[in-house]
């Protein structure tokens, strides 16, 4: 029994799977519920970022 690809068992996401995964969204929170969603992980992606960059510039400090 040979392995699969990789490529092979996840496929190709293609429109109509995206389409599917926004509708099952919408179904289980609902369109009042997205947003707030989608703001909370924009402020931990943001939070995440700043916090990387405040470590880098720490590095430098330092080097000075």
């Amino acid at each position: 029994m040979s392995l699969l690809p990789l490529s092979i068992l996840l496929g190709v996401i293609g429109p109509w799977q995206i389409v599917l995964v926004v509708v099952v969204l919408l179904l289980l929170f609902g369109g009042k519920k997205i947003p707030e969603l989608m703001r909370g992980l924009g402020q931990g992606m943001k939070e995440f970022k700043n916090a990387k960059d405040g470590v880098e510039g720490e590095k430098k400090d330092d080097a000075k």
